[in-house]
């Protein structure tokens, strides 16, 4: 069964409303733990891409495309789509 979109948008607005209400602190402690999580999934899709890389060689490849995301961001290539 999948979610209507009124209950979806609720969910987003309840979202929203108590990330409003968050400190500076926890703002950045949860954009830490958000980063921390994608990286953490980047690092899985390379393992799964490449099995027989060492940790060092995972997190270089990381870096790589992580540098990779900041150069289509820095030249506009890459643009997040904007909520309504």
């Amino acid at each position: 069964m999948e979610p209507t979109k009124e209950l979806a948008d609720a969910i987003y607005r309840e979202r929203v409303r108590r990330a409003r209400k968050l400190s500076t602190g926890e703002r950045l402690a949860t954009c830490i733990e958000l980063f921390e999580g994608a990286t953490g999934l980047m690092r899985d899709g390379i393992r799964h891409q490449f099995p027989r890389l060492d940790r060092e060689a995972v997190e270089a490849e990381l870096r790589r495309r992580l540098g990779r995301l900041r150069q289509l961001h820095e030249h506009g290539i890459y643009r997040p789509v904007k909520a309504d």
